[in-house]
């Protein structure tokens, strides 16, 4: 199968500059850095290289932590950071703190030939290769393990949807490239079981990277300006289908919250204009003062919307998406509603509920979502109770990051030897 896709990405390459052209008409490439997708482009420095890999913007962003974790125990060594996404490059680079940014290179990440992968590893060399989440691509890894560097996959999910189509359509590629990593850290205990039946190795605890991220950044002059007298209402990322039931479901509080504002923070800002549109609300893109329906269509301002809001709804869970990730309003102290769909952090969502952290939005309509906003307004003792303990289980949750710094780190070290892959031992305590 491996020499399938490879024939198969061989045979396309004519096909990438006008597939990138398009892309980059559309705002979905850097027409400035197209030359990065094909490997090109290597400025290495000299010294230690770890190559980082996130494809999008919450890939990307977990890996931060781990970039500075790894920079105090490896002073001395330089970080490439590749993405494959606009919005994640800007994201990443201004999320790095300023002490680092000397010490970390950003790049695109070349598309999954062997012709560009080969010229890319060349280029760059890396010491070691640290890629987030799900990202399987069979040229990039395997043409990774052949030059003998060693790979970890961090954060690692596997849906099950994933694992059924592994399992069905390429079992033996699925277990070649995940044996080809030294170390699989898995975010929770379901993505660990499937990771495993498809043959990975080298597996340590679970445990979500992105908790050891510190809390979403803001503006405080932003904050202050956005200051309202009435309550606030938060709906956050949303999809398709969810900012309707808000918008009903702010008419329906509007009766016995006269003076409150709702915030709609759609998951892909470039939908602000319809939102706004149908719905009849203000949009802060265009710089319109916040009306009683607001539309925050802008990047990088989450982190000032959960500090306004006295309660949010995390979107992505009213809808069959899966939910987005709650432990950032709880490391905020906000108040947190989810809809029944919260199966992209399903560890992480029963814990908020046990802990009395969260509340379940069903079934996910108008009324429920209301009624669930009414309880938490009118009752102080219960947002108080809410925020508590999502502040308590946030901060018992961190330390992913330093304890794989430590292990990876470890790697990089003149005394340590590389062994295959395939023979690395089970990680039973970190």
């Amino acid at each position: 199968m491996s020499l399938l896709w490879h024939f198969a990405t061989t045979a396309a390459q004519p096909l990438i500059p006008f597939w990138l052209r398009r892309r980059a008409a559309r705002g979905k490439e850097d027409p400035a850095r197209l030359e990065e997708r094909y490997g090109r482009g290597a400025d290495r420095p000299e010294g230690q290289l770890v190559w980082l890999h996130g494809a999008s913007v919450g890939e990307s962003l977990s890996l931060i932590p781990l970039i500075e974790a790894l920079a105090e125990r490896l002073p001395n060594a330089h970080f490439l950071l590749t993405t494959g996404t606009v919005t994640a490059a800007k994201l990443a680079m201004e999320r790095l703190p300023e002490a680092l940014r000397g010490r970390v290179r950003h790049r695109y990440a070349p598309l999954d030939t062997l012709t560009f992968v080969a010229r890319f590893l060349a280029g760059w060399n890396p010491n070691a290769a640290i890629f987030a989440e799900s990202e399987l691509w069979p040229n990039r890894l395997l043409a990774t393990k052949h030059v003998r560097v060693r790979m970890a996959l961090v954060n690692a999910r596997m849906s099950q949807a994933s694992f059924e189509r592994w399992r069905r359509w390429a079992p033996g590629l699925a277990r070649r490239m995940l044996k080809s990593f030294t170390l699989v850290q898995p975010q929770t205990s379901a993505d660990e079981a499937r990771l495993r039946g498809l043959g990975a190795k080298g597996m340590w605890p679970s445990g979500d990277l992105k908790l050891s991220a510190p809390a979403l950044p803001h503006d405080p002059q932003a904050l202050a300006a956005m200051r309202h007298d009435g309550p606030v209402f938060l709906a956050a990322q949303t999809h398709p289908g969810e900012e309707a039931v808000v918008a009903e479901a702010h008419g329906l509080l509007r009766a016995r919250h006269p003076g409150l504002r709702t915030i709609i923070v759609p998951r892909h800002p470039d939908r602000g204009a319809e939102l706004a549109a149908a719905l009849g609300a203000t949009r802060r893109s265009l710089g319109e003062a916040p009306g009683a329906l607001h539309i925050a269509d802008t990047m990088g301002e989450l982190g000032l919307f959960y500090r306004l809001a006295d309660v949010a709804l995390v979107g992505g869970s009213l809808v069959p998406h899966g939910g987005h990730n709650p432990m950032e309003p709880a490391r905020l102290g906000c108040p947190i509603l989810l809809g029944p769909h919260t199966h992209n952090f399903a560890e992480r969502v029963a814990e908020l509920l046990d802990e009395g952290a969260a509340r379940l939005v069903t079934p996910a309509d108008a009324s429920a979502l209301a009624a669930a906003v009414d309880d938490v307004l009118l009752d102080p003792v219960l947002a108080t109770t809410m925020t508590t303990a999502a502040r308590q289980l946030a901060e018992r949750t961190t330390g992913t990051a330093a304890r794989l710094a430590d292990e990876i780190a470890n790697w990089l070290r003149p005394d340590t030897t590389q062994p295959a892959p395939e023979t690395e031992q089970e990680h039973t305590s970190p």
